[in-house]
Formats: structure tokens, sequence, C-alpha cells
């Protein structure tokens, strides 16, 4: 089979298309042939080396893929030939807490993830896709959607009535977006540009903030709110937590995932944030019960995901490339053949 892999940290340019065996589905296991992947900006991150000591080469990158299972080993139950799959970000996180030994378990990072043409899983750590969505569709369900899901659903409980602040057009501010409107609740959503933000009201935002143009966009939040948001799903970091700060309620959450804004302009406002009884999440995806769980919720309905474009496996580097930019809305999907 074909799979891209990494051999250094030299970033694109380190990625190389190499021929390995055809794996084959042992005890438990599934066969799947890859049909489509998504990336999330972690998978930038990593081919830019940005793990250092604790990354692997080689390896093959990406945790997102959707598929078809191929065969099926000795004892699986629960799939069969033919079934549409998604991969899980954690193989070894059923449910439950997080734990370290389940956080071990990421595919493209401590394990080979999904940018080839066939991979081996454990049964359990596959789950049926959504009939009604495409391969690229399903494909950025495992990080990006989940990770907006244990923000808003589960760690946030969000209920209707409440006031979710997203940031930006990225894939999980705009799966963040979806899930807060199917929960009932009003969105403020956060982005750079004002063709963007016309993409987000599309989508069903209700108040929406260009934060080029308003810098403390955080103070402006807490007015449109009226008392301050109840969630922040905070995909910026320490660059944008000041402002989730001053936007978010007594009591409130802020939902801390990413790292997009790079780093802090002044030093953060933790005294602010103990005096409101705020609390800081931090959200890493979820167990496959979760996984479970949203797609349900996806499947039930009718949910699309945003993706902005569509790669071919021979224009891979293009994607990542183009991921560099910035400039997409939504996620991006590579198709294999």
């Amino acid at each position: 089979m074909k799979a891209y892999q990494l051999q250094d940290a030299s970033g694109v340019d380190g990625m190389k298309l190499v021929d390995l065996p055809m794996p084959e589905a042992g005890p438990g296991q599934v066969l799947v042939r890859i049909k489509a992947v998504s990336l999330n900006y972690r998978d930038l991150l990593t081919v830019r080396g940005g793990y250092g000591s604790r990354q692997k080469f080689p390896l093959i990158p990406l945790s997102d893929g959707a598929g078809v299972v191929e065969t099926i080993g000795p004892g699986v139950t629960g799939l069969k030939v033919g079934d549409r799959v998604v991969s899980s970000f954690f193989e070894s996180w059923h449910g439950g807490e997080a734990e370290e030994s389940k956080l071990r378990s990421a595919l493209g990072g401590a394990l080979d993830g999904v940018l080839c043409e066939y991979r081996v899983f454990p049964e359990h750590a596959v789950v049926k896709a959504p009939a009604h969505l495409s391969d690229a569709a399903a494909a950025t369900l495992p990080c990006a959607a989940l990770t907006a899901w244990s923000a808003v659903v589960k760690c946030g409980q969000v209920k209707p009535g409440d006031v979710v602040l997203t940031q930006g057009t990225g894939g999980v501010s705009l799966f963040a977006l979806q899930f807060a409107k199917l929960a009932g609740a009003r969105v403020i959503a956060t982005s750079s540009s004002d063709a963007k933000i016309e993409k987000l009201k599309l989508l069903g935002a209700d108040e929406t903030i260009n934060y080029k143009t308003t810098p403390e966009w955080g103070k402006l939040a807490r007015s449109l709110s009226g008392r301050g948001v109840d969630i922040v799903v905070e995909v910026g970091g320490v660059g944008t937590l000041n402002e989730s700060i001053r936007a978010t309620r007594i009591g409130g959450m802020i939902g801390f995932i990413g790292v997009l804004a790079g780093q802090a302009q002044s030093e953060p406002r933790i005294s602010l944030m103990v005096m409101q009884q705020q609390r800081l999440q931090g959200v890493t995806v979820g167990s496959i019960d979760d996984l479970k769980a949203m797609i349900a919720a996806i499947a039930l309905h009718k949910l699309e995901p945003v993706v902005d474009r569509v790669f071919p496996f021979a224009e891979t580097k293009d994607a990542f490339a183009y991921m560099a930019t910035g400039a997409h809305v939504g996620k991006i999907a590579i198709t294999i053949p």
C-alpha cells in the first residue's frame, strides 16, 4: 500500500510517499480501506516538528479518517465487510475519565495515523459513519468535531438559552457553533474578516465580532450577552485568553483547546478569573463512547460538517500548504482513490 510518512522534522518536505506492506487484520481487528482523511492544526504542528523529542519517526501522520471495512479478523462481531466507519483519535480511551494510559494512544502522534491507503484498527476503535455524510465529511469527525462536542456538550452542558462564544472559522469553532445551535443556545462568533463573518452568519451565528477592528472584543461580547457568556470555546490559547476572561460571566466556563493565537501580549487576568469564579477547562478530544454519542446526534439531526476544500491524495502537500495560509473556513479533506 502507499502511505505518506514523516521521515524527520523538516516540515512538509520531510514527508515522503512510500510503499509499505499491506497490513492484515488479526484477532479482534478490522482492515479498513481509507477513503478520506482530514487535517487538523495539530497535524501541521506535527509535520513541523512541533512536538520536539516526543515525536516518533518515521510516522504516518493524521488522526482523522473515514473508510470501508475491507476484511475482519477472528472474533470480530460488531462490524462486517463493507461497513463505512470513522477512526477514533485515542484508540485506548474507551470511555470514562481521561488517564495517562488512555492518552498515549493518539493516532498520528504516538501511533501511526491514517494518511495511507489501508490501516488496521481494533474493532472497538472505529465507529460506523453517519449514512448521510460523504467520506470527506465523515473524515472530519474524530478530532475537530469531537473536541467541539466535548467543550460544548460534555463539559459545557450547554442548554437552551445559554450564550456560547466561538473564535474564528476553523473546524473546531464551526462544529462548536453548530452543536451550540442544536442545543438551543445563542452564539456570538468572532473572526478576523468581514467575508468570513458573513459565512458565520449563514451557519447561524446570532452575533458576530471582527476582532481585528475590535481588539477588546471580550468587553463587547459581554455587553452583547447581557451578563457575560456562559461558555467560551477558546481555540486561540494564551494569546486570546484575557479577552475570553473578560467575555465570560461569573461562574462561566472557558473551554481551553488550542494555541492558534500564539503568545500572550500581556499577563493573563488570573485574578479576574478567580474573582468571577470562572472555570478554565482543558479539552482534549474525547473518548470512543463520546464519539459514538456525537455521531448519533449528527445522524439524527443530519448535521453537515463545513468542508472548505477537498484535495486528491497526490496533492497532500498542497493541502498542508493551504492549511498554513489560514484562508480556509471549516475543514480541509483529502480523498484517497
